[in-house]
């Protein structure tokens, strides 16, 4: 657990976690002359990207993805990418062409080919920022799914025990090689998968490495 950075509360949270992010985007730039970020759904990691949007990045060098998406209608109020466009474009909306939405409105299976297309032209992401659900999944990737053990870059997702039980997702495979990988997961709700993990469950979410972990202390208390 020495890779866990634990804070007040959610605020702290997605500030820190925004903090950070800042630094290595610009690292990563710097280096390589642009930068590839999967992007979570979620409430902090929301209110993380809009504090990031008000940063001083260097916009037009970094490519941004969602890490799943829902199969709804474009647009709906409920999809990943509606949440993404509203919080970190809100103040670079000359960039939103660099973030490149998963088209599960087209369906589990569909969507996933079209969008694994996309990223054959991606030798690896530079940063992978996940959430964490209260059962250890993470994107769309949940324990006991057969998507969870699909070595595609690009899983189609049936049967979530989430609605709506079809999804697309960024496969394990994705997820695990990044350069780096953050968890961003505040609440009491996530004590229990939290719990598994410092007992070396692997879940979903444990599956995939991360590198750091940003969590606030109603998430680790049962840890102490």
């Amino acid at each position: 657990m020495n890779n866990f950075k634990v804070f007040l509360n959610p605020e702290d949270v997605a500030q820190a976690a925004a903090d950070y992010l800042f630094k290595k985007i610009n690292e990563c730039v710097d280096k390589k002359g642009h930068c590839h970020i999967v992007l979570p759904g979620g409430s902090t990691p929301a209110r993380c990207l809009e504090l990031l949007s008000k940063k001083s990045l260097p916009w037009e060098s970094i490519h941004w993805y969602p890490g799943d998406e829902r199969c709804y209608p474009a647009g709906h109020t409920e999809r990943n990418d509606t949440m993404i466009m509203a919080k970190l474009f809100s103040h670079q909306p000359e960039y939103i062409s660099n973030f490149h939405p998963i088209p599960a409105e087209l369906g589990p299976e569909v969507g996933a080919e079209t969008y694994a297309v996309l990223l054959t032209e991606i030798d690896i992401m530079d940063i992978v920022i996940l959430g964490m659900g209260e059962d250890g999944h993470t994107a769309s990737l949940f324990p006991d799914n057969p998507a969870l053990e699909d070595r595609r870059s690009v899983v189609p997702v049936y049967n979530a025990p989430k609605a709506p039980d079809k999804r697309v997702s960024l496969g394990l495979t994705v997820l695990g090689n990044a350069q780096e990988c953050i968890v961003i997961a505040t609440g009491t709700n996530k004590q229990d998968a939290l719990e598994k993990i410092k007992k070396g469950m692997q879940l979903p979410v444990s599956r995939v490495e991360p590198d750091v972990w940003f969590v606030d202390e109603a998430a680790l208390n049962i840890l102490k």
